[in-house]
C-alpha cells in the first residue's frame, strides 16, 4: 500500500494530508497548541482517530502514540552518530534512516520489512511516499512518520 505525506503549506500549527495514489484522502493529521508537538489524525471522514504526542523534558525525543484514548507505545529516539534510528516499543519495529534523513526503514524484530519511508525534497513542505507491506500497518506507520518528522522540526 502506498500512502502520500504532505504538509499543509501555510497553516500556523502542524497539519498534513495523507492520500492514496489515487489522490483520495485517507487521513488529515491537525496540530494543537500544546507543549510538544501534539498531532491528532482524523480518518477520511473528519473522526479524531489517534493521536501522536510529545513527551516533553526527556533525555532523547519521545512520542507516545495513542488509538483512541488508548496508548499503544512509544517512539524514541536512539542515540547514534551518523544514522538516525528510533526504537518502538509496541511491536518491536525499529527504524533506520540514512545519513541525509530522506530515507528510511521500518523493520520487525526479525528482520522482515514492514515499511519504506522515503522523502521528497524538491518541495516546499515536507513531502514523504510511504510503502506498507500490510494495509493493516498504515495507521502506525504514519504515526511513526509523523513522530519522525516532529523530531526533525524540533532540531530546526
Amino acid at each position: 500500500m502506498r500512502m502520500y505525506f504532505r504538509q499543509r503549506l501555510f497553516s500556523w500549527l502542524d497539519s498534513y494530508d495523507i492520500y492514496n495514489e489515487a489522490g483520495e484522502t485517507l487521513y488529515t493529521v491537525e496540530g494543537k497548541l500544546a507543549w510538544g508537538h501534539c498531532l491528532h489524525i482524523l480518518d477520511s471522514t473528519g473522526e479524531h482517530i489517534a493521536t501522536v504526542q510529545e513527551k516533553v523534558l526527556t533525555m532523547l525525543p519521545r512520542f507516545e502514540l495513542y488509538i483512541g484514548e488508548r496508548c499503544i507505545g512509544c517512539v524514541q529516539k536512539a542515540f547514534t552518530f551518523f544514522r538516525p534510528r528510533f526504537d518502538i516499543d509496541c511491536g518491536g519495529w525499529q527504524v533506520e534512516g540514512d545519513f541525509m534523513e530522506w530515507e528510511y526503514r521500518v523493520t520487525e524484530p526479525c528482520g522482515a520489512l514492514v515499511a519504506t519511508i522515503s522523502k521528497e525534497v524538491l518541495h516546499l513542505t515536507d513531502t514523504y511516499v510511504i510503502d506498507v507491506v500490510q494495509p493493516s500497518d498504515a495507521l502506525q506507520v504514519l504515526m511513526l512518520v509523523l513522530a519522525i518528522d516532529a523530531e526533525k522540526c524540533s532540531r530546526g
